[in-house]
Parts: structure tokens; sequence; C-alpha cells
């Protein structure tokens, strides 16, 4: 993306052109607008990164961006509500929905099509191939 949005935590999000970019490591080294040198990269170390919502490229077909499934409810081909997305685990192989039921047990649900039937973000629902005491 050109333009980074930057803010520390509690802060106003400002906008940040990005001048270049690589990788290193396990990690990105990259040269913003307005960072001159070390000392005021130094001073960004904690800084979040982010994105508004309308500045993300389009999903394809049954591609969505993790914080599109945050709050869907979730029920299962029994019609039983396991609870509400409260976030989402990567595992490596795949990622997991943290499903949060009113009850307060926490439903750890693969990502996957086999178990992911769909995903309804007009009705803010999930619907899964799961069993609710699984």
């Amino acid at each position: 993306m050109p333009v980074w949005w930057i803010s520390r935590d509690g802060e106003q999000w400002r906008e940040c052109g990005l001048k270049s970019l690589k990788v290193h490591g396990n990690g990105l080294v990259v040269l913003l607008d307005g960072v001159d040198d070390r000392t005021a990269a130094e001073a960004m170390k904690g800084v979040l990164v982010g994105a508004p919502q309308a500045a993300l490229p389009a999903t394809e077909e049954d591609e969505f961006y993790w914080g599109d499934l945050i709050g869907l409810e979730v029920i299962n081909t029994a019609d039983e509500r396991l609870g509400k997305v409260v976030g989402l685990l990567e595992t490596g192989a795949n990622a997991v929905l943290r499903v949060l039921g009113d009850d307060d047990v926490e439903h750890l649900v693969p990502f996957v099509s086999a178990v992911v039937l769909a995903v309804d973000e007009e009705a803010r629902q999930i619907r899964v191939e799961w069993g609710s005491d699984w």
C-alpha cells in the first residue's frame, strides 16, 4: 500500500507515504515520509499501523477480512446458536474462529470449507457444521 496509517494507542490516525520497503529476517524495514533519520525511526517503536477498510482491496468470493467476521453470530446445522465470533487464531494450517457463547463457553471452530458452510455478512451470521458440545 502506498500510504500507511499510523497511530499511537488512543491518538488520531495519520497518513504516511511509503518511500521504500524490504523484507528483513522475520519483519519489514520501511522508510516512511517524515521519518528521515535513525532517531526519528527509533521514536516510532510501538506505533500501530493500519488502514481504513475503504483503502483495502476488495475480497474475492468466499474471502473475508478477519475484522469483518468479528461479531458475526455462529449457528450450526442443528440451528443451535454457538455464540459470536470474538477473534481469530492463525494456526499455520488454517484460521480458527474464537466463538464465545452467551454462557461464556468458548468454541474454537476451524475456518475451513468442510466446517464453515456459509458466511452471510448481511445477515451477520456464519453457518457451520459443528456441534454445540464440541
